[in-house]
C-alpha cells in the first residue's frame, strides 16, 4: 500500500475528523476498518492501539501495538507506549524489554529511562534502577519525579546520605517533593 492510496487517506481523515469532534468510538470504528483493509499498516495499527488504550481496553491495545511493532519503521514512541501498557498490566518483564527497545531507538527518550527505572524497582533490581533514574535526571533535571524515586531507592539501599543530597537538591526547585521525602524517610535536610 502506498501512502497515496486514496481509500487509506479517506479513512485516515475520517478518523481524524471523528477525533476532532470528540467521537472516539466512531474514530475507533474507522481505524478498525483501516486495519481490516490494510492489516499491516503501522499508522492504522498504532492509532487504533492508542484509542483502545484510552478507552480502557489495554489487552487489545497491547496486541495492536505488538502487531504494529512487527512492521518496518517501528518508532521508539510506539515501543514506549507498549511498555507503558505492559507495566500497567503488571507484565514487568515485557515492559522492561519494550522500554529497552525504545531506548535502543532513542537513547534520549527520558520517559523510557524513567519507566524502565520504575520497572526495575518493582523487579527489585535497584542498582540498575539507579542508573536509569540518574539518566532521566540528566535528561530532565528540573522534573522532580525521577529525583523522588532515586531518593526512595537510596533509602531502600540503606544510603541515607545520598537521599539527603537529593532532598537538598529538591529544596532548591521542588520544596513540596523535598518535604514529602523528609516526612516519608524521617531524614531532615538543613
Amino acid at each position: 500500500m502506498s501512502r497515496f492510496d486514496f481509500r487509506w487517506s479517506v479513512l485516515k481523515w475520517r478518523a481524524i475528523l471523528f477525533l476532532l469532534l470528540g467521537l472516539r468510538s466512531r474514530a475507533a470504528e474507522t481505524f478498525s476498518e483501516m486495519v481490516e483493509q490494510y492489516p499491516n499498516d503501522i499508522y492504522g495499527l498504532s492509532s487504533l492501539a492508542h484509542l483502545r488504550a484510552e478507552m480502557g481496553d489495554k489487552a487489545a491495545a497491547i496486541r495492536l501495538y505488538q502487531k504494529a511493532l512487527a512492521q518496518p519503521k517501528a518508532t521508539a514512541a510506539m515501543w514506549f507506549n507498549l511498555a507503558y501498557l505492559q507495566e500497567e498490566s503488571k507484565d514487568l518483564l515485557g515492559a522492561e524489554s519494550s522500554f529497552r527497545k525504545a531506548l535502543e531507538l532513542s537513547d534520549s527518550l527520558d520517559r523510557a529511562w524513567y519507566g524502565l527505572g520504575l520497572v526495575l524497582i518493582q523487579l527489585g533490581r535497584l542498582d540498575e534502577a539507579v542508573v536509569c533514574l540518574k539518566r532521566n535526571t540528566k535528561l530532565q533535571p528540573m522534573s522532580p519525579y525521577a529525583w523522588y524515586q532515586l531518593a526512595r531507592v537510596h533509602i531502600d539501599r540503606h544510603e541515607p546520605d545520598e537521599a539527603l543530597k537529593i532532598i537538598r537538591h529538591l529544596k532548591g526547585f521542588e520544596p513540596k517533593f523535598a518535604a514529602q521525602l523528609e516526612r516519608e524517610t524521617g531524614l531532615k535536610a538543613s
